[in-house]
């Protein structure tokens, strides 16, 4: 959830500071929108995992790869240009592959959570 919320403050900041062109250097347009949705994607996937529900293991898997996909993509020209800025995306992969990592073990206990019986059900 940490990982997210930190996500969250950072879109949400870029779009506060530099409003609809806060993406503008990343030349596709389907980039610029992902990162841009990720100020709505990555607060709901921080509340549905703070639910524990399943939907949110799922979705925080998806909005990784596709995070980790989208930077290193946006980022493939610079980085042939300045190696340095592999540092600038280890923190990004890292955490994607930690979300990737655990999502069949988060979702085995949203399952069994999601699974017990309601206090006062029956």
């Amino acid at each position: 959830m940490i990982g997210f919320l930190e996500g969250s403050c950072v879109h949400i900041l870029d779009l506060a500071r530099d409003g609809s062109h806060a993406y503008a250097a990343f030349p596709q347009a389907a980039l610029q929108v992902f990162f841009v949705s990720l100020a709505v994607l990555d607060p709901l996937v921080a509340v549905l995992v703070g639910l524990v529900r399943r939907e949110g293991v799922w979705l925080a898997g998806a909005v990784m790869v596709t995070d980790v996909f989208a930077n290193w993509w946006s980022n493939r020209h610079w980085l042939q240009d300045d190696p340095a800025r592999l540092l600038w995306l280890s923190p990004i992969t890292l955490f994607g592959l930690f979300v990737v990592a655990f999502l069949l073990p988060l979702h085995r206990t949203a399952a069994r959570t999601t699974a017990r019986p309601q206090a006062g059900a029956g």
